[in-house]
């Protein structure tokens, strides 16, 4: 989470453009009709949508692995028939912490340091970014586009309200409001799924352009089985370092069923080819891992902020995600966002500003501010009921002063009277110190070769983790339990900074 509030993203309406795409497909495969170029329209709309992305994401990762993105994104995105010149996609790596890739109208294509991270070669790089660009050519965001503003709301508060708000539900046009800070701004493009059949299109393309660029068609499929793994990993992980959207897992449905079908289709396109595997891992070396300290920290249930000096914990069974605007928290007892806004001393008017972002123009009523204090900071609460077509809601504004220019609140969303689900949360906020904010330190990926005496027990123990060591390890490094390490093999290591 940054200190920084950003605008709503304007909804960019993909144009949709014919053409049979010149890349023959494997035998047997359907031949999807795709788009001849990238039109001023389409520019237009990545342009204006691309800084706004970069800012929800974190921003563009300015390490060495951003350039070998480009050069492989640019390779494989040429192959789409969308452009010949590769200097008319823009392939950002993204400073994200979550497992996600994605692909805009007008030649923008995204991977997340975190994704390429569980990548083993250049090959499932490429793989990825194929399938992201093979979406917009098959125009699966034209399709998406229409149902993108009321799935971002209406999506993200099912759990919550049962999916019973009408088009002029008590709370929709407010909780909107709220949603536009963190969801809403990338739903449009990252985080709504594409159906099965498009998915399945999606990766007979990028299978087939993998193969007209000469890498291994077979690195998709590989890369699908380690994102299942992951998958698998990080439901194990719940309510710790669990993330929910936005991630390429959940919003590229159900991996290990298509790893199959991704192995057909390499098949069928004819085996053997580049995977780059040294190239890669030699790129990959050093790459930020997990969190961004300047952007806050999960760890288990806690989140950490060395720069703003301030932590707290979320109830068990609770996930976060931490955005580039507000963490987000979720869980079966309600929904959850920490961010911060202006503050000029004033806390009757910093709570009334938060309720007016959640609650827009629909006519809920909060009550009189309540003072109090957690753990030294001064603390200001208040709550508002509200009818939806599933029952009463509670949305309470808690709200922290760190300083008299300076404040910090949660939004909670819950069922009536069933608020107190966060109590623990909102008494858990509390200053870090200075000892405390300088021990928080970035985790990064590092290559090492294996020696003779190195076990995949021994070297998952290096890993920069108190639990599931040996998990991580494995599937960071495409492994399983029985598998058997070769001295001089390359594998990565998941190891704190400056060591």
């Amino acid at each position: 989470m940054t200190q920084k509030i950003t605008a709503a993203l304007a909804t960019a309406a993909a144009v949709c453009l014919t053409f049979a795409s010149g890349i023959d497909a494997p035998a047997n495969a359907k031949t999807i009709k795709t788009a001849t170029r990238i039109s001023a329209s389409d520019r237009k709309q990545g342009d204006e949508a691309h800084p706004q992305l970069l800012q929800e994401f974190g921003g563009a990762y300015a390490g060495p692995q951003a350039a070998y993105a480009n050069r492989v994104g640019q390779n494989i995105a040429v192959q789409s028939g969308l452009s010949r010149s590769p200097r008319d996609f823009t392939v950002t790596l993204l400073n994200s912490p979550v497992n996600n890739a994605f692909a805009i109208p007008g030649g923008y294509v995204y991977v997340t340091r975190q994704l390429m991270a569980l990548m083993n070669d250049e090959a499932e790089l490429a793989g990825v970014l194929g399938h992201e660009v093979g979406h917009v050519a098959a125009q699966h965001s034209k399709k998406r586009q229409t149902a993108a503003t009321r799935n971002a709301i209406l999506g993200v508060l099912a759990s919550v309200l049962g999916g019973a708000i009408g088009d002029n539900g008590g709370l929709l046009g407010g909780l909107g409001g709220l949603l536009q800070n963190n969801a809403m701004q990338v739903a449009q493009y990252a985080t709504l799924g594409f159906s099965r059949s498009q998915e399945l299109e999606a990766d007979q393309l990028g299978v087939q352009y993998l193969r007209s660029a000469g890498y291994d068609p077979l690195a998709l499929s590989t890369m699908l089985a380690s994102l299942a793994n992951q998958t698998t990993l990080d439901a194990r992980l719940a309510g710790g370092d669990a993330r929910s959207l936005p991630a390429w897992a959940s919003t590229h449905p159900d991996p290990a069923s298509r790893v199959r079908n991704a192995q057909s289709l390499a098949r069928k396109a004819g085996a053997g080819g580049l995977r780059n595997a040294d190239a890669f891992l030699a790129s990959i070396d050093g790459v930020l891992y997990g969190d961004d300290p300047a952007q806050g920290v999960v760890e288990g249930r806690d989140f950490l902020h060395p720069d703003l000096r301030l932590r707290f914990t979320v109830p068990n069974g609770y996930a976060m995600q931490n955005g580039a605007t507000a963490v987000s928290i979720s869980g079966n007892g309600g929904q959850a966002q920490f961010t911060t806004a202006p503050y000029s001393g004033d806390m009757n008017a910093y709570i009334a500003a938060a309720f007016k972002s959640v609650a827009g123009d629909s006519a809920i009523s909060p009550g009189a501010v309540q003072r109090t204090t957690v753990n030294g900071i001064p603390a200001y609460y208040t709550t508002a009921r509200a009818n939806t077509q599933s029952g009463q809601v509670d949305v309470t504004v808690f709200a922290y002063e760190f300083s008299r220019s300076s404040a910090f609140h949660f939004v909670t969303l819950a069922k009536a009277a069933g608020s107190g689900a966060f109590n623990s949360m909102l008494s858990s906020v509390r200053r870090l110190s200075a000892t405390e904010a300088a021990a928080i330190r970035p985790r990064r990926v590092d290559v090492v070769t294996v020696g003779r005496a190195d076990t995949v027990a021994s070297l998952a123990r290096r890993m920069a983790y108190t639990d599931y060591q040996a998990e991580r390890f494995q599937v960071l490094n495409r492994l399983n339990a029985s598998s058997r390490l070769t001295p001089g093999q390359k594998v990565k290591l998941v190891v704190y900074a400056g060591r």
